[in-house]
């Protein structure tokens, strides 16, 4: 489904990513893991095409995206949503959902009004605020709603593109412990042939979700495994899991 050959991105003469590689397939779930500094925003944003690489290819089903725009990725089914909010504030929750919606059916030029009354857009929308259990608060000003509900907008937002390949960045920051057991419910109910790639700092959501794990340091891929598998791996431990895997 997603194929990463080399990847490197440089700014100058920082080098954040370097020949990174990795292959997902259809329906896997996969966490990026690394302490902070290590590349995985970075490395998202060159998937998403917001930057462009110094050197290497990207895949998806196949055919190289490397040259293609934010939008055209968009459409051949690559969404992401954001480690911070990025929401219209004064819209609701529904209005939020249908402007992503009408988009990715092409429908963006309509207006809002117009998209509501579509079948497609109407469908996606209230879809995607089933997955995210947002459906009673659709009507919701943003602005008026909590931060947890926020973040789980975000990953509406995304979902109501129906996307192939679901990129989150640190879905579960900033919220509180039963906000985080809601995403494991919410990770685990997505669609099953939805490829999705995380980036995560809970280590325990993390380790039960994904299917295997890669893990970047000074942005290059140092391991590559199943859950397991980076638990025993004193590679890991000593970069980044530390105290927590000994006091785990």
């Amino acid at each position: 489904m997603l194929e990463v050959h080399n990847l490197s991105k440089a700014f100058g003469g920082l080098q954040v990513t370097r020949n990174v590689s990795f292959r997902l397939e259809k329906g896997e779930r996969r966490v990026i893991l690394g302490p902070n500094g290590a590349g995985k925003t970075t490395l998202f944003n060159l998937l998403v095409g917001e930057l462009k690489p110094t050197a290497g290819d990207i895949l998806v089903g196949g055919t190289s995206i490397s040259g293609m725009s934010v939008s055209q990725r968009s459409r051949m089914g690559l969404s992401r949503s954001y480690q911070k909010n990025n929401l219209f504030e004064d819209l609701t929750v529904r209005e939020n959902l249908t402007l992503a919606a009408a988009a990715a059916q092409g429908k963006i030029a309509w207006l809002v009004k117009d998209s509501f009354r579509d079948t497609g857009v109407k469908q996606a929308v209230e879809e995607a605020a089933e997955l995210v259990s947002l459906t009673d608060l659709l009507d919701t000003p943003v602005k008026a709603a909590s931060y947890g509900n926020r973040r789980q907008l975000e990953v509406g937002i995304a979902l109501a593109t129906r996307p192939k390949l679901l990129l989150m960045d640190e879905p579960t920051s900033g919220v509180g412990p039963s906000m985080i057991e809601g995403f494991h419910h919410l990770l685990k109910s997505l669609p099953e042939d939805l490829t999705v790639l995380i980036i995560e700092h809970d280590m325990d959501l993390a380790f039960d979700v994904a299917d295997r794990i890669t893990v970047l340091n000074f942005g290059e891929v140092v391991f590559e495994g199943t859950p397991d598998e980076t638990r025993g791996n004193p590679v890991v431990r000593d970069i980044y899991l530390g105290d927590w895997q000994q006091n785990a």
